[in-house]
């Protein structure tokens, strides 16, 4: 079956098509043939190898991947649900080894799986599920009440932006940072007030905010650096597992996808989100599968907003 992976670990250049085995479908598992998914910063760490200790991967190698857009080809037994064969779908993917987004058929658990948005294309329904879900559990994390007041680095990211869009819905202010080049569509987003991007974020967060945010959502990972930001006792949102200084009884949350990965109800509702327009799903570009190296060389190369989408039917 063909995939797109790596053999031995480096650079773009390492990512080639490959032939991986069919997965066999078990209960409560959904079958998709794959036609379109999302190239995200996680996927270029799978193909460096940063989740390995070995130069080369295990037969018949690494296949990067968490979002996926596709059709049900195939429901496993007791997969209750309103899901049926032919259905547009998206899904996220939690990869391991052959078992990773860029391949033509792919199994996964019922609970990580949901029609996709109606309308919304393949291409762009496969930006929603890793994001979306990493969006809304950082919110759910903090826990702010509406008319609290949140912070949010990397504002004009795919992550970011839909963490502003979701703190929106759900009432709360946002203070977003942006590059000049980007304000226009952070405000889009739904962004209160704007702070230039740059080493000085808290700073200019605290000139609005004297005493502080209620929580800040560090989508640009900058870690200490912008934990001035919030006040005392306040909450920070992280996601690349940095548990903060200590200080000031900051309460710190390290955001990992994979604790709602199967959290059917949620991926669902962001998917209503997405139908009824409360969250933008932005396709950056579409290559073909097989340019997979190229897509990985421009999201390496920064600057690209929205997410690159690689079509698997081409």
């Amino acid at each position: 079956m063909r995939a797109y992976g790596v053999t031995q670990y480096g650079g773009p250049e390492a990512l080639h098509e490959i032939d991986v085995p069919a997965e066999e479908l078990g209960p409560e598992q959904v079958r998709i043939a794959v036609t379109a998914v999302a190239v995200s910063p996680t996927d270029t760490g799978v193909r460096a190898g940063q989740r390995s200790d070995k130069d080369r991967a295990e037969e018949p190698g690494d296949v990067p991947g968490m979002d996926v857009a596709g059709v049900v080809a195939e429901l496993g037994s007791g997969a209750d649900s309103d899901l049926e064969i032919g259905d547009r779908v998206v899904a996220v993917v939690q990869p391991s080894g052959s078992h990773g987004a860029y391949r033509e058929d792919i199994v996964l658990p019922l609970g990580s799986v949901v029609r996709a948005p109606s309308n919304a294309s393949d291409a762009a329904a496969s930006t929603l599920p890793m994001n979306a879900l990493t969006a809304r559990r950082a919110l759910n994390l903090l826990d702010l009440r509406p008319g609290q007041t949140l912070a949010v680095t990397g504002g004009a990211g795919t992550l970011g932006g839909y963490i502003i869009q979701l703190a929106k819905a759900d009432g709360l202010t946002v203070i977003a940072d942006a590059a000049e080049k980007d304000e226009e569509l952070v405000r889009s987003f739904g962004a209160d007030r704007l702070v230039p991007r740059g080493d000085d974020v808290a700073e200019a967060i605290r000139k609005i905010v004297p005493e502080g945010v209620d929580g800040l959502a560090d989508a640009s990972i900058q870690s200490e650096q912008v934990l001035p930001a919030v006040k005392d006792d306040g909450s920070v949102a992280t996601f690349r597992g940095y548990k903060g200084d200590g200080t000031r009884g900051l309460h710190v949350h390290p955001v990992m996808v994979w604790d709602v990965a199967e959290d059917r109800e949620m991926l669902s509702e962001l998917r209503d989100q997405a139908e009824n327009g409360a969250l933008t799903l932005r396709v950056a570009e579409t290559l073909p599968a097989g340019q997979a190296a190229e897509a990985h060389r421009k999201l390496e190369s920064g600057g690209v907003r929205g997410r690159i989408v690689l079509d698997l039917t081409a």
